[in-house]
């Protein structure tokens, strides 16, 4: 019998084979990873450093236990050269092609990096993953100030974590406010003069032009040097992007199976191939490109129904996300870029936070921002707000 065979061992591939292995116990299972394939929980690299977590400490499990524990076999620092969508076979290096029955994308996510002038471009850090946290903690040793370029979600998180953590730090981004594309202004307004008494230094309407190797001989210090484009000089013992992640379709686009933002799929998961599915950050479901937790869960819940024999389309309720700046607590269930509506808000009787409502013409609920004190109305806003994926 050809096995089921899932491309990935991040949150999403390991969550399916336990949500399958719950269906069924038997089946040949395969997961290929391009890493050493150890499970661990990807939510906590923004803010593990406050909680004094090293990389080895936030491992979970090692390959081999999981290989155990899912009764798998796991085939790690392997990358996959080439799928055969006809033939029904997976290709890595140096290896005879692997039959499958059943196929699953669960490829995740790519840190977008800018294109930068400068001597020191190589060494800025992005944290996706749990040998970029390693690498992270590692120069965080000796270091005094780390600059984060993007003051979006994972920007803040980090900001805030890094501040608590008695390191400086400064946030370069284009915008007027931070989490602009996920925050009302009020909200946005509020999330940055926290913070900003919290520690951190905003250097807002502006981008990152150059990033240079600090020398004893221009600054009497070692480091980085950034030039902005408003003309600011800004020194840094760490650079981190955290700009935004670009979800991973090269190998299905190769494969002719169809891409969008993300690998396209239907509402059972299955792309325009038969027999692959796409699953998490990589995935578009039915036009759905959500990079968080909550998804990963309902989605990997249907599809390992449907390869244990089960079909069942995937539904997504209304997924709330909390974000981790705990100096200013936040709740996003944005709206659809489609609808239409308005805003209103409301301060917190306490004076810290804000609730934020987009409601249509008819007054319908259709999304939420909380923030401070009034993230204690998430659970009763959440059970008006329609689903995303009925």
């Amino acid at each position: 019998m050809h096995p089921i065979i899932i491309i990935g061992s991040g949150f999403a591939g390991y969550t399916l084979a336990r949500e399958f292995r719950k269906l069924d116990s038997t089946s040949p299972l395969i997961i290929i990873t391009s890493d050493d394939g150890r499970s661990y929980p990807k939510p906590m690299l923004s803010n593990a450093l406050s909680k004094g977590k090293t990389a080895d400490q936030l491992s979970l499990s090692s390959a081999e236990a999981m290989e155990k524990t899912l009764n798998a076999t796991v085939i790690t620092d392997s990358v996959v050269e080439h799928i055969d969508p006809q033939q029904q076979t997976v290709t890595i290096s140096n290896a005879s092609p692997l039959h499958y029955k059943q196929l699953v994308l669960a490829l995740g996510a790519t840190p977008i990096r800018n294109v930068l002038d400068g001597n020191a471009t190589n060494n800025v850090l992005s944290i996706n993953n749990l040998s970029d946290y390693s690498t992270f903690r590692k120069q965080l040793v000796d270091a005094k100030h780390v600059t984060i370029i993007g003051p979006g979600l994972i920007g803040c998180e980090f900001a805030n974590d890094l501040i608590n953590s008695g390191i400086t730090v400064s946030v370069i981004g284009p915008s007027k406010l931070p989490m602009d594309t996920l925050l009302p202004a009020p909200i946005a307004s509020e999330l940055k003069a926290t913070l900003s008494k919290a520690g951190v230094d905003w250097y807002l309407e502006s981008t990152v032009i150059a990033i240079n190797h600090a020398t004893s001989s221009d600054l009497n210090m070692d480091g980085y040097q950034l030039s902005l484009s408003n003309g600011d000089l800004i020194h840094a013992d760490i650079v981190i992007s955290a700009i935004g992640l670009r979800p991973d379709i090269e190998l299905a686009n190769a494969m002719g199976i169809t891409v969008n933002r993300g690998i396209v799929t239907d509402e059972y998961l299955q792309t325009n191939q038969p027999n692959i599915y796409a699953l998490g950050d990589c995935a578009e479901v039915t036009g759905h490109n959500l990079l968080y937790i909550a998804p990963i869960l309902a989605a990997a819940k249907a599809l390992a129904k449907t390869l244990s024999g089960l079909t069942t389309a995937v539904k997504y309720p209304a997924m709330p996300v909390a974000i981790k700046t705990p100096d200013y607590p936040l709740v996003v269930a944005a709206p659809a870029l489609v609808e239409t509506g308005s805003w209103q808000f409301e301060s917190a009787p306490s004076g810290f936070g804000i609730k934020g409502v987009f409601t249509n013409d008819n007054n319908a609920l259709l999304g939420f921002v909380l923030s401070g004190d009034m993230v204690s109305e998430k659970q009763a806003l959440t059970k008006q707000l329609p689903d995303i994926i009925a």
